[in-house]
């Protein structure tokens, strides 16, 4: 169950800080947007003297970049958004496997490639928020969303979403291509409008009153907690939070996770920044500073990000489940969800 702790290891920070005297370079090809990624960036190179280079784009280009360049490639690390993201990388040949105690000792085994190829080190939940003054009962677990019951009333992203992508592989590897099929051609059929926007754009439905229940992502939901997000935040207390299939398999999850590339140039500063990544130090700051969920146990929770509720995660394994991408893809075109 993912819940607030206040007390967790420093380990790995003072494993890290003996090698401050590390000298050379990194090439972080990067598809993380956010500029709160920064302090991530600038604590490794202070504590390891290790100098990043970032490469930054969207995540499947910088996948067809790494396979362009091959064997001359300079990438160090790939760090993405999505396990789906990190299994097309590890099947397009552009990571290699990891040795590494620590990954494996702090990095839960769903969370990682079966092949050690990836690992991930954030975590969101991607739940059910509804209109509390007129929902008074809330879909309880993700195939509910295709109850007739609930036609007209949901705002949810397009099927091209990666993440509505990975949620439909997991109900895939949870349920069956035969139950996930129901669920899309339900969830199509109870859309209050045509698939647009981001997941805040999701929530800001509810606030305008185009839809009474929205799935989305759970940061963006904390981060209109913790800042003025606009069409969102002043109202935000009219949005009630479900986190789905609690007597069930628990709340789907999709991580951000890194993998070490196959021609690295800098392969043991490459495995520094993944352990790194894995530090408490780290793992605090993505939730004090993104609004995600660590993935490491234990590990204190940001007051906003806590406040959600506690809950217990789907532990499906991630890797083989984003195995079913090319079928909830093929699914979701035969039932129209645009």
């Amino acid at each position: 169950m993912l819940k607030s702790s206040t007390c967790f290891a420093a380990t790995l920070t003072a494993l890290i800080a003996t090698s401050a005297a590390a000298e050379g370079e990194l090439n972080l090809y990067s598809s993380r947007h956010y500029d709160t990624d920064e302090r991530l960036y600038s604590d490794f190179e202070e504590a390891t003297g290790i100098t990043i280079n970032r490469i930054e784009g969207k995540a499947d280009e910088l996948i067809a970049r790494m396979k362009a360049e091959g064997a001359n490639s300079p990438a160090d690390v790939l760090l993405t958004v999505d396990s789906s993201r990190l299994a097309r990388a590890k099947s397009e040949g552009i990571l290699q496997p990891v040795e590494s105690a620590i990954l494996e000792e702090r990095i839960p085994a769903n969370l990682q490639d079966e092949d050690n190829q990836w690992y991930g080190f954030s975590q969101r939940a991607r739940i059910i928020f509804f209109d509390k003054a007129d929902v008074a009962n809330p879909p309880a677990t993700y195939l509910d969303l295709a109850k007739p019951e609930y036609k007209g009333q949901i705002c949810i992203r397009s099927s091209g979403n990666i993440y509505n992508q990975t949620l439909l592989s997991s109900i895939i590897a949870n349920h069956g291509a035969e139950e996930a099929r129901k669920w899309a051609e339900g969830v199509a059929a109870n859309m209050a409008r045509e698939p647009q926007g981001g997941d805040t754009d999701q929530l800001r439905g509810i606030v305008s009153g185009e839809c009474e229940i929205a799935v989305a992502n759970t940061y963006y939901m904390a981060r209109a907690m913790r800042k003025d997000v606009k069409g969102l935040s002043a109202d935000i207390e009219m949005i009630g939070v479900q986190f789905p299939a609690q007597d069930a398999e628990g709340a789907h999850m999709n991580l951000s996770g890194a993998g070490v590339a196959a021609n690295a140039p800098n392969k043991e500063n490459a495995i520094k920044f993944l352990e790194y990544l894995a530090s408490d130090q780290a793992q605090v700051y993505f939730s004090n500073g993104n609004d995600e969920y660590p993935a490491v146990e234990g590990v204190a929770l940001a007051e906003n990000v806590a406040a959600l509720g506690e809950f217990k995660a789907d532990e499906v394994n991630l890797s083989e489940a984003a195995k079913n991408i090319p079928e909830a893809q093929k699914i979701y075109n035969e039932v129209g969800w645009k």
